[in-house]
């Protein structure tokens, strides 16, 4: 094969065979585990910006697998103490100002979190990517392309999410989230690679929705903190809800 025939071929994205859905599978699944890994505690800084004003939250959390999180809002003064719980399928908000915790149906989980681009969804991962969608793949010579398309037995709220990782680093590199007619709705980029605790990990996320000019909302680590002793499935109460951790 002449070798600009070769280069030509390895530079342009090709169809991986059937048992690449097992790979995308796998890939996946260590992208969505590498921020929280068996169990995790962050500091993290949320910058929401909107066409008329820049608010910027900080907060810490704890998860515990998948089915676990509790963030706190630290900063500023006014929001200090509003916090937010999982357990398993159920989640519930603490205000402290009006001492109550309201919990939060299923139908509000594409929610917006404190008014921001985020969803509660993102925040606390409630859909499995890999049980809501049929997975295929493209490979570049630089990047990953994951397709996720519903299954057909499932009820997702994006009818189509792109995927893309980068082959060297492992890292994820961006998200396209498309609706049921194909229109791209909302983009989700990684940035800014540190070292957490001798792992490296994008420590910006910028959540930018599509057709809406001026939004955005940029997640940043500040401190993460993998399988600490202290970090277990009885601090995530509803009683630790209303106290400070």
């Amino acid at each position: 094969m002449p070798y600009w025939l070769f280069l030509l071929i390895l530079s342009c994205p090709v169809a991986v065979s059937d048992d690449s859905s097992t790979e995308a599978r796998k890939i996946i699944e260590d992208m969505e585990f590498l921020y929280r890994g068996v169990a995790s505690r962050a500091t993290l800084t949320m910058i929401v910006i909107t066409p008329r004003h820049k608010r910027t939250l900080k907060m810490s959390s704890a998860s515990l697998g998948q089915d676990y999180a509790l963030f706190r809002i630290l900063e500023p003064r006014k929001e200090f103490g509003i916090s937010t719980l999982k357990r398993e399928q159920e989640m519930w908000n603490y205000f402290p100002k009006i001492n109550r915790v309201i919990k939060v149906p299923p139908s509000m989980m594409m929610g917006s979190w404190m008014g921001s681009d985020v969803t509660n969804d993102d925040l606390l991962r409630e859909t499995e990517l890999i049980d809501a969608y049929d997975l295929s793949m493209k490979v570049s010579e630089s990047d990953y392309h994951i397709t996720l398309s519903p299954k057909s037995d499932t009820v997702t709220v994006w009818a189509k999410i792109d995927y893309i990782v980068d082959r060297k680093e492992m890292l994820p590199k961006q998200q396209i989230f498309y609706d049921e007619r194909d229109r791209k709705i909302r983009r989700m980029e990684f940035s800014e690679t540190k070292d957490f605790e001798g792992t490296l990990l994008p420590a910006r996320i910028s959540v930018i929705p599509i057709n809406k000019p001026g939004y955005k909302t940029i997640v940043e680590y500040t401190s993460l903190n993998f399988d600490p002793p202290d970090v277990k499935k009885n601090m995530f109460t509803r009683r630790n809800l209303t106290t400070r951790f």
